[in-house]
């Protein structure tokens, strides 16, 4: 592996990331400084420079300490030539991070040499291979040291991996977002004891066996298609779970099974969906297919039987899967087949958003190897597709029931009690209709309903909705307005000049790139995104499922705004109260934070998404960016101030009455639909 003799040349972008600036600093130091390096490649449009000499003249003028080393890292990974640089650079992370400060000080000769030694102590890294470092490499090498010790390990993981995961185009690339991996790796908890292997055959970046780990168990196994994902897998979890036993492979899981002979104690995956080239014509005789051979549109029916063939007796397994898995017609004697076999123990139907596709609501099968004495046993069928809140999944909601009603059923699937629309433990006999159909959905109508019940919770929705009326008709009577005799004007400055005169503060997430990164501190707190802005709602986001560097606390008073919106006409902004306060700020939130000795917030608010401020960011109609710094403000006393804010705050007052009634309409009528069509509710006597 050597990099190519030849001068190294960078893009005015590729400066401004090194050096930590914008590109416009960039632009003014060509034309401030006659000693800037000049051109020494591309066009006169697209210049081209050579890295060396902007290196010389950043150190000669004080630069070299504010570019990010991701960013240098990144730039040198861009001109390698070739897409599989990271089989030959991953391994190297794991003796950065536990050798970084002694390698560092060491000539180019020398930290080859180190590099070499290495990674030849390391065993058992997919693709087989030992990867070679020599002189010319230092350059890379150095930049993985520095970008180890500011951004970590995982960091520098993903950062070697993402270029080969884009050209790649493989669904394998997709990562299973940490609170839905939590979730899967906790349905696996049956017993007592957490289940002490688990594999993962299709196992990515490795996100559900990490998962798996932080739950207890002790051997991870996996293999994924794509060697770089086997082997980012590997470094990840040697570097996360350093207690636990690692073992991935590269190679396709279904055509060269690396593990043929294992049968671990638990099996998680997120297997690719709707894969048409999953090997149907070669493995048409497979042993694997216990249940019925897959037919070439099923490729997902084939991952549930690898799951099984590798489960030891009375072992269980957690896939996510697409609905359609459990209702396609040419997969029903399969099912069938599973269901006879007591193979499948419950489907947990989920709500949109968790996971690519966005749009669609996924499922959970719960399954297990079984037993020789295994008879079929009731069935889990858990409805969770509703558990959002303001579009978004409610992930406490939807963990908690999750959990909670599993462990339930497991405790007594017989007599198990179920949840009015959400939950039943449906025989096996009832599965047998035409189409074998397991959307769980389907299955909840017979849950009897309470007509008492019933009727006392549509009597409390139908006093709740009167209430919000008479709450919306009262900030509706609120809204006096004055008039003028001319159309008023005044002064106006640039938000950026208030920031100079110290009026107010504009606080942003710093980037993931810089070297604060969150404590566990800001993970455990609720993030506030620029949807709950867009929405009115609080804080719904979870902290481990955003990258920020800096981060930035609501505090009472700041308005907020979100960094972009879909079009002028949907632009909102927020006043945080007690209820935002606390929260983390995400990195689509803009806060600016004003002294209130100076400045109302809601005056602010009121007076920063005016047409006219929107029209001057933007022409697009579709898209609008937010910069508030360039936003015009009203100069006028504090006073006259407080009588805008009061205003804007009136209004504020009369959207959310209106959107609150809005939603509590929606609800009464769907709940009393649903009690008059399940036999809860009788129409009224005429």
């Amino acid at each position: 592996m050597t990099m190519p003799q030849q001068p190294v040349h960078v893009t005015a972008a590729e400066i401004s990331r090194l050096a930590g600036v914008t590109r416009a600093t960039v632009s003014n130091w060509r034309r401030r400084h006659a000693d800037f390096p000049a051109p020494a490649a591309g066009a006169d449009t697209s210049p081209l420079y050579d890295l060396e000499a902007v290196r010389a003249w950043l150190a000669a003028h004080g630069q070299t300490k504010s570019g990010s080393a991701l960013a240098e890292l990144r730039t040198l990974l861009r001109l390698r030539q070739g897409t599989a640089i990271a089989h030959q650079l991953l391994p190297f992370v794991l003796a950065a991070v536990h050798g970084g400060r002694e390698l560092m000080p060491l000539s180019d000769d020398a930290l080859a040499d180190a590099a070499n030694q290495a990674v030849a102590r390391l065993t058992d890294l997919p693709g087989g291979s030992t990867p070679t470092y020599e002189t010319d490499d230092a350059p890379l090498l150095r930049a993985i040291l520095s970008s180890v010790r500011d951004e970590g390990g995982p960091a520098v993981v993903d950062v070697l991996a993402e270029r080969e995961l884009t050209d790649s185009n493989s669904p394998g690339a997709l990562t299973t977002p940490r609170r839905l991996a939590d979730l899967m790796a906790a349905l696996l908890r049956t017993g007592d004891h957490y289940p002490e292997t688990v594999f993962d055959p299709a196992c990515g970046g490795g996100s559900l066996l990490d998962a798996a780990g932080r739950q207890g168990a002790t051997e991870l196994m996996g293999q994924d298609r794509l060697e770089v994902q086997a082997l980012r897998s590997t470094i990840r979890l040697t570097l996360s779970r350093p207690e636990s036993l690692t073992l991935v492979r590269a190679g396709d899981s279904l055509r060269a099974d690396a593990f043929p002979a294992l049968e671990a104690d638990a099996v998680l995956c997120n297997p690719p969906f709707g894969d048409r080239e999953w090997g149907h014509d070669e493995l048409a005789y497979d042993s694997r297919w216990t249940y019925g051979t897959p037919s070439r549109g099923e490729s997902e029916l084939a991952w549930v039987q690898h799951a099984l063939a590798h489960l030891a007796p009375g072992g269980h397994a957690v896939l996510l899967l697409p609905p359609s898995t459990a209702m396609r017609t040419p997969s029903r004697k399969i099912r069938t087949e599973l269901l006879k076999a007591g193979a499948i123990r419950a489907v947990i139907a989920l709500p949109p958003g968790l996971v690519v596709p966005l749009h669609v609501g996924l499922h959970l099968w719960v399954l297990r190897k079984p037993l020789p004495s295994t008879e079929a046993e009731p069935i889990l069928m858990l409805d969770l597709s509703e558990a959002t809140d303001d579009d978004a999944p409610a992930w406490e909601t939807l963990t908690s029931t999750a959990l909670t009603t599993w462990r339930a059923f497991l405790n007594d699937s017989v007599d198990f009690e179920p949840i009015p629309g959400t939950a039943r433990a449906v025989p096996v006999v009832e599965l047998f209709g035409d189409n074998v159909d397991l959307t769980p959905v389907r299955h909840l109508h017979h849950a009897p309903l309470d007509p008492a019940e019933s009727s006392q919770r549509a009597a409390l929705l139908l006093s709740e909705l009167s209430q919000g009326h008479a709450e919306l008709g009262a900030a509706i009577s609120a809204q006096r307005w004055g008039s003028t005799d001319q159309p008023r004007t005044w002064r106006s400055a640039l938000v950026s000049d208030l920031v100079r005169g110290g009026l107010l503060a504009v606080l942003r997430a710093g980037p993931a790139t810089e070297k604060q990164r969150l404590t566990d501190e800001h993970v455990a707190l609720p993030m506030l995104t620029d949807r709950d802005v867009a929405t009115g709602s609080r804080a719904s986001g979870i902290a481990a499922d955003h990258q920020i560097g800096e981060p930035v606390i609501v505090a009472v008073g700041d308005v907020l705004l979100p960094k972009a919106i879909a079009s002028r006409e949907r632009a909102r902004f927020r006043v945080a109260d007690d209820r935002d306060a606390g929260a983390l700020l995400s990195g689509g939130v803009v806060a600016l934070r004003v002294d209130p000795s100076r400045m109302d917030p809601w005056f602010l608010g009121g007076f920063m998404l005016t047409e006219e401020n929107l029209a001057a960011t933007s022409s697009l109609r579709t898209h609008v960016p937010i910069d508030p710094l360039r936003f015009k403000v009203p100069l006028i006393p504090l006073e006259e101030q407080i009588r805008y804010g009061s205003a804007f705050r009136e209004l504020h007052r009369l959207e959310e009455a209106a959107q609150r009634m809005h939603e509590l309409a929606a609800e009464t009528a769907k709940t009393i639909s649903s009690s008059l069509t399940g036999g809860g509710l009788a129409p009224p006597q005429h």
